[in-house]
Parts: structure tokens; C-alpha cells; sequence
């Protein structure tokens, strides 16, 4: 499941806020049941265009990662919470919501990589999609 985030409409000094967005990613992994294996990396840009300055944070979890990008003088933040395991995404947009102020987001939830959770119906899988190319099904060609 991946969870992407753009935010508008949030608070500036948030958005700024290196320690804020390390105490994120150290802190919520556990609130959605993940692992976090790595500490936080965080860092504060400025950019040769002012307007694309900003912070961006990333955290490895044992089920993927989650990573933050701000950009304060456009307004606008992006999350992604992406991980293996299904996870309370309604949750996780609210508090993201709540934490940076944001007053509209855009959203897009993507089912990835479920059909592997299941290891019998992945080789299943990987030996149907065998025997239709083998049989010079699509995908047949390549030049």
C-alpha cells in the first residue's frame, strides 16, 4: 500500500521545522504497526530558486519508507507512506493533516506488490505469465 500525499495551505514555520519532521519519521512508523530499522534522515535545502527550498526527511522501515518533502514558500509539502503491509491510511492522512496544518491535500492510495504477500499465489502467478510467453504470448517482443 502506498499513501501519496500533496499538501496546501499548511503552516509555514511547520513546513521549516527540521526537528518536527525527524520526530515524525522517529516517532510515527509505530502508530501505523511499522518497523522503523534506520534513523531519520533530515536535511534543509536552499536552493539556487528560493521557492524550491525547503526540508525533506526520509525514514527506512522494515515494510519500505516514508519520506517528507516541504517546500514553505510554495506552500505545498509531499508525503509518501509506502509499505508492503496494509495499514490505516484515513489515519495517517488525518494526523499528517493535523501535524502541518494543511488545509487541502490531494491524495492517491496504490495497491503495490500485494499479489507477493502470498508466496504460493506469487509463483503461481510467475508460472502463468512463464507459460504465456513461452507460448509467445505479450511480451513476446523484444528488439
Amino acid at each position: 500500500m502506498h499513501l501519496v500525499i500533496d499538501g496546501y495551505g499548511g503552516d509555514i514555520d511547520k513546513m521549516w521545522d527540521e526537528d518536527l519532521v525527524r520526530n515524525f519519521l522517529y516517532d510515527y512508523p509505530e502508530s501505523l504497526d511499522m518497523t522503523r530499522i534506520t534513523e531519520p534522515n533530515v536535511l534543509r535545502y536552499e536552493a539556487p530558486k528560493s521557492e524550491d527550498s525547503g526540508v525533506s526527511g526520509f525514514v527506512i522501515i522494515a515494510e519500505s519508507h516514508i519520506s517528507i518533502h516541504t517546500f514553505p514558500r510554495k506552500d505545498y509539502i509531499n508525503i509518501d507512506i509506502f509499505s508492503c503491509q496494509p495499514f490505516n491510511h484515513e489515519l495517517a492522512l488525518e494526523d499528517v493533516k493535523e501535524l502541518f496544518g494543511l488545509t487541502e491535500v490531494k491524495t492517491w492510495l496504490l495497491d503495490r506488490g500485494l499479489e507477493w504477500l502470498d508466496e504460493r499465489q506469487g509463483f503461481a502467478e510467475s508460472q502463468q505469465q512463464r507459460a504465456v510467453l513461452e507460448a509467445g504470448g505479450p511480451g513476446q517482443y523484444f528488439d
